[in-house]
């Protein structure tokens, strides 16, 4: 029996010396993906453990149980400030359309019913663009910077506001990013980007994967704000991921405790997945994250995920004496 118990207590405690550690590499990079749920399981090996009186063999299990929730439980609590609490509002969204075969009603619709203000699209293909306009989202978004592809490499952004200097970057895992500069009336110009870094789908991949998240571009707190949102292609227990949102930004959902929602593998197709949160809204920390929401988009293996956000103000002009 004491075997049994060490055989449960162990796997917990490498998997959170390998979270806690950053060592997510080869297998690991998917395996960690799945942190959560190990975090939830990693209990029931202390119980066990202090069920059978076996206190050495407990007091490991509470180490790698207490680590990986100390890892994983920030992102269901809610910030107790969230900075700035003065500007502008605004309603942004990210939303996979999975090689193009997205509902484009159901993503109008969102974009009509939550006022978004901008719209970041991954997988955007020329049929995805034709489709999003027969549903009219031209008419509320009408200004973009697109580009648009075969497959599963294009991006798109839209949004209610002019957008200058358009473009889309293409980095080393084959994926474009869209991008622009926004200045939503009273506020500050803002740099939005649609972020599609590679898939760690297999080992062959990761080199890319990491590549592509590493050059993300940071937030420079002395230059404009800006916002990065897409799909990742990685949790919050990914090492990479955590040293991108280190430059600068904060995760919008783990800052109003909507964290651990799940974003992707929502049984899509004849392979199941247990759900796990790839799509983020990464802010910089100029901008306040006042709620998030993810829904439920038909023909995708993702959600849409919608951010509600407080943008810096233009500087008030004194008034001449």
């Amino acid at each position: 029996m004491k075997i049994m118990t060490w055989l449960l207590v162990v796997p917990g405690l490498v998997w959170a010396v390998l979270r806690m550690g950053g060592w997510d590499r080869g297998i690991l990079v998917q395996l960690l993906s799945f942190t959560t749920y190990v975090a939830a399981w990693s209990w029931l090996p202390l119980i066990f453990a202090l069920a059978r009186r076996q206190w050495l063999a407990a007091a490991v299990a509470l180490v790698a149980a207490g680590a990986l929730t100390v890892a994983v439980l920030p992102r269901a609590l809610s910030a107790r400030t969230s900075p700035p609490g003065v500007g502008v509002g605004i309603q942004v969204m990210t939303s996979n359309m999975l090689l193009g075969g997205a509902d484009p009603t159901a993503i109008v619709d969102l974009v009509r019913e939550y006022d978004v203000d901008v719209l970041a699209v991954q997988e955007f293909t020329p049929e995805a663009e034709t489709g999003l306009k027969a549903a009219g989202l031209d008419q509320l978004l009408p200004y973009s910077s697109l580009a648009p592809v075969p497959g599963a490499g294009g991006s798109g952004l839209y949004s209610r506001f002019p957008i200058t200097d358009p473009g889309a970057g293409r980095n080393g895992g084959g994926f474009h990013q869209a991008y622009g500069t926004i200045a939503p009336p009273g506020a500050q110009p803002l740099l939005v980007e649609s972020a599609h870094p590679a898939a760690p789908s297999a080992v062959s991949m990761l080199k890319d994967w990491r590549a592509d998240l590493r050059t993300e571009p940071h937030a420079d707190p002395r230059g404009t704000a800006r916002i990065l949102l897409g799909d990742f292609n990685a949790t919050l227990d990914h090492a990479e991921l955590r040293d991108l949102i280190g430059h600068g930004y904060r995760d919008a959902a783990a800052v109003v405790g909507r964290g651990l929602v799940p974003t992707w593998g929502i049984y899509h197709g004849p392979r199941h997945y247990p759900p796990i949160t790839i799509d983020h809204v990464l802010v910089d920390q100029r901008i306040g994250v006042r709620e998030v929401q993810v829904h439920r988009i038909p023909r995708s293996d993702h959600r849409a995920v919608l951010a509600w956000l407080t943008v810096p103000a233009v500087a008030a002009t004194p008034e001449a004496k």
